[in-house]
């Protein structure tokens, strides 16, 4: 089974800064880090090869020279290869055209190995410096295949998956054949660290380079001029004040629900 499994470097959200004049997000300084999303897909993907030692991983990031880092993070949990796909035309891509690209590239990728198509297509729900969760969908679009989103549990069985996809009531079971794109959620695991040997072997490895021009991008559907998103505003959110704390004094639960009903009262919520 092959596996492909498209992975981002994002800012730490924690640390990240708006510019007062510009309205632009300050990425001087703010650590960049694996998308956690992607941290699960890719979780998702390697106890699939645990479990059946054919499974092949390849990892895709699209993204600048230094998006090399969570690839070979990635290799040193355990995945097989990995690309990068980066040239200065895809700067300022929107999802529509992040999408576009990312799905020319695995069409590239798919050739290079000599399959059709891959079998399974893994990404996280959605990208923390985002959260716009369009991306996988988009990229199953161009390839014309099935996509199950927000999935918190994956059984594959032959050449069928059976995903526990999460919803605002729980969940709903989804089935579809190969070839699949799958979009996780948190829920679906608990990521693994990279081992000491993946990491040193992960470091030698050569990740290959591929431009707009080697996957045959459209220039006219990626950049600036593929994308019909245009961003108006940022803003950070307000910090969030800390909660109130109500301690129950010798089992005197109807205190605490007293001192509750005043603060709902005062706040005019009842």
């Amino acid at each position: 089974m092959e596996i492909l499994l498209c992975v981002k470097q994002v800012p730490d959200t924690a640390e990240v800064k708006i510019d007062p004049v510009k309205h632009t997000v300050i990425r001087a300084g703010v650590p960049n880090i694996f998308n956690p999303f992607d941290q699960n897909a890719l979780e998702a993907a390697l106890q699939m090869k645990d479990a059946d030692k054919d499974v092949k991983i390849t990892l895709l990031s699209m993204g600048p020279d230094q998006a090399k880092d969570v690839l070979r993070e990635g290799l040193a949990m355990g995945a097989d290869d990995a690309y990068l796909l980066s040239d200065r035309k895809l700067g300022g891509s929107d999802t529509l055209a992040t999408g576009y690209a990312l799905a020319q590239a695995i069409k590239k990728i798919a050739a290079d190995k000599g399959i059709e198509q891959f079998d399974i297509i893994l990404c996280g729900k959605q990208a923390i410096d985002g959260d716009t969760a369009q991306v996988g969908p988009q990229i199953a679009c161009e390839l014309g295949i099935p996509q199950i989103t927000y999935a918190r549990d994956i059984k594959v069985e032959g050449n069928k998956v059976t995903v526990q996809q999460e919803n605002e009531e729980g969940y709903i079971v989804t089935e579809a054949n190969f070839p699949v794109l799958i979009t996780a959620v948190k829920d679906l695991n608990e990521p693994r660290f990279p081992t000491i040997r993946g990491t040193m072997k992960a470091k030698r490895r050569e990740i290959p380079n591929l431009d707009a021009a080697a996957v045959a991008a459209d220039d006219a559907q990626i950049g600036l001029s593929g994308s019909p998103t245009k961003v108006r505003k940022i803003f950070t959110p307000p910090q969030r004040s800390g909660g109130l704390v109500l301690k129950v004094e010798d089992d005197n639960e109807q205190a605490i629900v007293d001192q509750i009903m005043e603060k709902l009262v005062a706040q005019k919520i009842i």
